[in-house]
């Protein structure tokens, strides 16, 4: 790994940190292929640099995004992933859930949690849409943001019993059929104890964070963040006992591609780190040692997040909350009818009283 001259240069503007204070550190990654990436990506750096805060990017996006060693004052380039998180305090992402998976896979064991801001089409991983730029910023630099662990698995592949490949994944590993044409045949075990054999294009083991995504597409259940549990979801399995399945937190999943199949399979870990599953091999999943970090900007519910992201239909609900809202918004205009009627009251009494001053004056004379 190597560091370009602007992080020297970083290193000696951030020198002014009080009491030789470690400097702030933000890590920025981007979809540099989106003109609207590029813009809000090129705004962050400007206002956090400003602010007095590093802003550490990849080379070869810096490149992209047309900012050089000495564009900004605070500027970390960095020539690959290796440690890129290291020392940041955030990492902020700006793109789609891809982008944010990404980023998990930089952040992961650091402890760097991660910012989404959002330009896909979902979402769901993201904590603050495009429009929400300015407003980041400010969480940003007032350290106005939660970190919130989510429970990710620790994933395994073995061929001829030798391990050959250790990784993670935040949303889900998937065992998938590598050809069109052919089902793969894999037996699923639980706790070392053999479950079922089906005849599949595949099973996808997810995580709650997951269960909005691939987990959702093969009709696996929503599982709120909170809770803690792995899914299991057959695809398309030729078998009656193929339903969805929530076990444990803490058990050990495992697939096995069997070896009498003619199919070839193919592991795909949060659909980008892939690994080739010929008859025979098996991976094992449970849950990782360490989780991946969010950062939160808004405590909202995850169901308030649910009916935002998949538009879903609530027009006309009448739950305890919207009740009081609607019982005060009655009170309040019951209130305002009560102000108009005192003071139509008040303007007759004095008219009665103008009226009554008239008579007597026109009396005395």
């Amino acid at each position: 790994m190597t560091t370009t001259d602007a992080a020297d240069h970083a290193g000696d503007d951030a020198a002014a940190a009080p009491d030789g204070a470690q400097p702030r550190r933000v890590l920025i990654l981007s979809h540099t292929g989106r003109e609207a990436a590029r813009d809000v990506s090129t705004r962050l750096c400007k206002a956090l640099t400003e602010h007095g805060i590093v802003v550490r990017l990849l080379a070869e996006e810096a490149a992209d995004l047309g900012i050089g060693p000495s564009s900004y004052s605070l500027i970390e380039l960095r020539d690959d992933d290796t440690e890129l998180a290291c020392d940041c305090e955030l990492a902020v992402v700006v793109g789609g859930d891809g982008s944010i998976l990404r980023a998990a896979e930089v952040t992961w064991g650091t402890g760097t949690p991660v910012l989404g801001v959002n330009l896909g089409h979902v979402g769901f991983l993201a904590e603050a849409e495009v429009d929400d730029v300015e407003n980041v910023i400010d969480a940003i630099v007032e350290r106005r943001w939660a970190p919130e662990d989510r429970l990710a698995l620790d994933v395994r592949a073995f061929r001829d019993g030798e391990l050959i490949r250790h990784t993670f994944a935040l949303n889900e590993a998937s065992v998938e059929k590598a050809s069109r044409e052919r089902m793969i045949e894999v037996v699923v075990e639980v706790d070392n104890r053999p479950l079922s054999r089906w005849g599949c294009d595949g099973v996808v083991l997810s995580t709650p964070t997951g269960s909005t995504a691939y987990n959702f597409s093969a009709g696996g259940p929503i599982v709120w963040p909170r809770v803690e549990a792995l899914l299991v979801v057959p695809l398309s399995a030729h078998a009656l006992f193929a339903r969805p399945l929530v076990v444990a937190p803490d058990s050990v999943l495992a697939v096995e591609v069997m070896s009498r199949t003619d199919g070839v399979g193919v592991l795909w870990c949060d659909g980008r780190r892939t690994v080739d599953l010929p008859p025979g091999a098996r991976i094992e999943v449970r849950r990782a040692e360490q989780p991946v970090r969010l950062a939160r900007l808004h405590d909202s519910p995850f169901t308030d997040r649910l009916v935002a992201k998949f538009d879903l239909p609530v027009e006309g609900w009448r739950g305890s909350a919207e009740r009081r809202r609607r019982a005060e918004d009655r009170a309040d205009r019951a209130e305002d009818r009560g102000d108009r009627a005192e003071e139509r009251l008040d303007r007759v009494e004095h008219r009665a009283e103008h009226r009554a001053e008239h008579r007597a004056a026109d009396g005395e004379d």
